[in-house]
């Protein structure tokens, strides 16, 4: 039976790695209440979703700005972006999507489990975030951080690479 979670609105959402460098397994979570959902991504869809955001959300600020009057003092303060125990990813992501929710001023990560078996029955999980524009764009910034804190030398990608001169 396939997994669909729905947290609307998350109490938090990040992206962090698990592991030594060249190894790192990269994990993107969310939480509301006692509930935690961890998911397997790839270093690259974690790159891409960071370049996601940051285009949805500035074009929802230019579409959509947020009037001044109803910013709260809690927009300034840093979010907690750190992974939080237990980590038990419920399965690898195949792709994922944002979407916006203009009524509840909501954005919406989408993200589809990976199918390995071919059986045409089986379909696969289904997890909605719903954020905050400032929980979008703190999640951009952390999941570039997550990317950026790999190897020095990115050519090496694991493996020993000799250079002739």
């Amino acid at each position: 039976m396939a997994v669909e979670i729905e947290l609307n609105p998350v109490g938090f959402i990040t992206i962090g790695t698990i592991g030594p460098k060249g190894k790192r397994v990269f994990h993107l979570q969310a939480g509301k209440g006692t509930k935690i959902v961890s998911l397997i991504i790839e270093k690259e869809q974690a790159w891409a979703l960071s370049e996601a955001i940051n285009e949805l959300v500035d074009d929802l600020d230019r579409r959509y700005p947020v009037p001044e009057d109803d910013s709260s003092a809690s927009e300034n303060e840093p979010l907690d972006m750190d992974l939080r125990e237990p980590i038990e990813p419920l399965f690898r992501v195949a792709q994922m999507g944002l979407g916006y929710d203009e009524e509840q001023d909501k954005v919406v990560l989408l993200a589809q489990e990976l199918m390995i078996s071919q059986d045409e029955d089986t379909k696969p999980g289904v997890i909605r975030f719903w954020c905050s524009r400032q929980q979008m764009r703190a999640l951009s910034e952390q999941a570039m951080l997550a990317v950026k804190a790999g190897r020095a030398d990115p050519k090496q990608n694991g493996r020993l690479v000799y250079y002739w001169t």
